[in-house]
């Protein structure tokens, strides 16, 4: 029996060409724990309506944020696997939910050094269907076809473990200004369904202590809050990332952003916990795109705080995590 860590993030096009952007966004938007109508409605919207137009806006969105090695996102997640076998004796391999690295890949690899038991990480500190619930099945999926002798096991979501609430609030400590009005935590938004299923299953299932994206958002920024010892009046909550006309989690970020000024808070700082990765969302949407509404509507001054990406404190985190784990006795 020998041990292996999975690292699995969200994924990206492999380059941006529209029809890597294309391939990307159909696989993504196809997931039914994404978009969650049925098949024939999913396929219907993603072909007929999305798919038309919305590979070449992204591609060019992709091109604004892309790095001569490739996507940020990947490039970050590799750095990030690269740090973490450095410190740790065990394999750790990278898969991505979506596109390449793929997930079979990773575990190939594994299975290539003799693994058989695994412990996979979703880089995602909160839970939904939509980013950890999909990496689990889709994990599981591959698993159960092609690597019948190996065990999973899944890192629980980690949005309110200590040590991770640490080292965010030290990140943030240090990227903060020393002026600033608000330190606003924009996360990733979802469909207000989705959070209503959670509420539905934690009904039929008590004993999991399912809790509601929302509801984890808000006590991951909590802690921080505590964490970094600023008054309740300086920090506030928004989602951003809205698709289609249905009902998502609010507050909306772009709403919020556009208020700010009306109210006299034209001082602000962002971050977006729902990421440990920067990518596409954090450094082309909030980091470009709000900054710039931000300012059109009367802002002064808007600092983008990025995540944790390969830093050391994060490293050490998932070395701490993962010999937990490797020390336990099956």
């Amino acid at each position: 029996m020998k041990k292996g860590v999975l690292l699995i993030n969200l994924g990206s096009p492999d380059s941006t060409d529209v029809q890597d952007v294309k391939k990307y966004l159909r696989e993504f938007l196809m997931d039914p724990l994404v978009l969650d109508s049925p098949y024939l409605v999913r396929k219907f919207v993603v072909e007929g309506a999305i798919l038309p137009k919305r590979p070449a806006d992204s591609a060019e969105a992709y091109k604004k944020i892309w790095w001569e090695e490739g996507s940020p996102l990947i490039v970050l997640s590799k750095r990030l696997q690269k740090k973490l076998q450095e410190k740790l004796e065990i394999p750790v391999a990278l898969g991505m939910r979506y596109q390449n690295p793929s997930i079979k890949s990773a575990l190939q690899e594994l299975h290539d050094k003799g693994v058989t038991e695994v412990l996979a990480i979703p880089l995602y500190p909160q839970y939904t269907m939509s980013s950890t619930e999909t990496v689990v099945v889709k994990t599981n999926e591959v698993q159960k076809k092609y690597f019948k002798n190996m065990n999973l096991t899944f890192l629980n979501s980690f949005y309110n473990r200590a040590d991770y609430i640490k080292i965010l609030a030290e990140d943030i400590q240090q990227k903060l200004p020393k002026e600033f009005d608000v330190l606003l935590f924009s996360y990733h938004g979802i469909p207000e369904r989705h959070d209503a299923k959670a509420v539905k299953k934690s009904k039929k299932h008590p004993e999991m202590n399912i809790k509601t994206y929302r509801d984890q958002c808000f006590e991951t920024t909590e802690l921080v809050r505590e964490a970094l010892d600023l008054p309740k009046d300086k920090v506030k909550v928004s989602f951003q990332s809205r698709l289609g006309k249905d009902p998502w989690i609010k507050p909306y970020t772009d709403y919020v952003l556009n208020d700010f000024p009306k109210q006299g808070v034209k001082n602000i700082a962002v971050v977006a916990p729902a990421f440990v990765s920067d990518c596409l969302e954090t450094l082309e949407e909030i980091a470009m795109g709000y900054e710039e509404l931000f300012m059109e509507n009367g802002g002064e001054k808007y600092t983008y705080i990025s995540c944790l990406n390969d830093s050391n404190a994060w490293v050490d985190v998932l070395v701490k995590w993962s010999e937990g784990w490797a020390k336990q006795e099956n």
